[in-house]
């Protein structure tokens, strides 16, 4: 049996691995919950969630009150002895995922977060996985094709997320001959493959965003010529892949590319977005300087509903290889679907809760 500590909970990812797990009947003797005091609440309501709609007992999931951003993770003396005996698996998934946040949130939480959790991971006497949560995107600017097993590249970051994501990923390479140890780095993540759920509307949905809010236009253009790879993954896929490759013994001492395989182009993408929400198809083509002059005025990206940040994306011709990661699924049932063909599920998933404040950032 296995005993899990799990960071980021109560937020979406954690919360939905968590209920993955219990639903596939891994060997699970208890999971231990990482929560920052202010969100105590909040991860009780979703532990009550888990437990009745899962049908397990309370005493599988545990909330252990603590801050990846202090010594020893704010743990309390009798509760830190007892996870360093018991801990096998660890998922480190705090972490703040906006492209505008600000560079001290960023540093603090992503960076001195990761290090600080790291220090505390080589005191577990009977740890079995650490798996790392990191993002494609540690490539900066790099443009070409990147391999699963590149970091460090002499890089230049887009904005703080990445930059501080890359430094993050730098410490935990340090301890991998330490730690079994599996680094996971999703694309963009969208909604559902199946039901289109998200916890909120950021890397594509921009682009819903921007066409709703203009679309009493008689044309709307495409942005730049759009060569870049869109890619995007289905969060299902992220968490099915994610599970098998954190416990398979294949999957350690490897970083792995949960990207798509076979990635649309950002204008195909773009065209087919404004076709299944509007019926209708760009027309002409707006360079993207333009438009980051446009987004540049805070009025303007906040009535939008866009980050400026998301523009770099459009341009930065990068191509993430995932056949490491494609050729240890081989056999396990995962596989990333195509885009296009979740596509209206996504849509329709957006135009009924668009109007959902929780779901939309917070454009500053």
């Amino acid at each position: 049996m296995n005993t899990y500590f799990f960071t980021g909970f109560p937020g979406f990812i954690a919360t939905a691995l968590i209920r993955k797990m219990i639903r596939e009947d891994y060997p699970i003797a208890e999971i231990n919950l990482l929560v920052l005091p202010d969100m105590l609440d909040k991860a009780q309501a979703e532990v009550a969630k888990i437990t009745a709609g899962e049908n397990i007992p309370a005493d599988k999931l545990r909330i252990i009150q603590g801050d990846i951003t202090k010594p020893n993770l704010a743990l309390e003396s009798g509760e830190d002895a007892r996870l360093k005996e018991a801990v096998t698996h660890v998922f480190h998934l705090a972490a703040v995922y906006d492209l505008a946040v600000p560079e001290h949130i960023a540093q603090t939480v992503n960076v001195t977060g990761t290090g600080l959790v790291n220090e505390w991971l080589l005191t577990l006497k009977n740890l079995q996985r650490y798996v790392y949560f990191s993002t494609a995107y540690v490539s900066g600017k790099r443009e070409g094709p990147i391999l699963e097993t590149e970091l460090e590249m002499g890089q230049s970051f887009k904005n703080h997320y990445e930059r501080t994501k890359y430094e993050a990923e730098v410490l935990v390479r340090q301890i991998v001959d330490r730690i079994p140890t599996t680094i996971i780095r999703p694309g963009i993540v969208v909604g559902d493959s199946k039901t289109g759920e998200t916890i909120k509307f950021d890397g594509p949905y921009f682009i819903l965003n921007l066409f709703e809010h203009l679309k009493f236009m008689p044309f709307i253009p495409y942005f730049g010529p759009g060569k870049a790879e869109a890619n995007f993954v289905p969060v299902d896929y992220i968490f099915d892949a994610t599970l098998y490759l954190g416990h398979a013994e294949a999957g350690v001492g490897k970083t792995y590319h949960l990207t798509d395989p076979k990635p649309h182009t950002v204008r195909e993408i773009y065209r087919a977005l404004m076709e299944e929400s509007l019926g209708r198809k760009p027309v002409g083509t707006l360079p993207v300087a333009a438009a980051k002059v446009s987004l540049a005025v805070p009025p303007a990206r906040k009535w939008l509903q866009v980050e400026l940040e998301s523009l770099d994306y459009f341009t930065c011709l990068s191509s993430y290889d995932c056949s490491q990661a494609q050729q240890d699924l081989e056999g396990s049932g995962v596989a990333c679907p195509d885009f296009k063909s979740y596509l209206p599920t996504l849509v329709a998933y957006y135009q009924q809760h668009k109007h959902d404040k929780d779901k939309q950032l917070v454009i500053h």
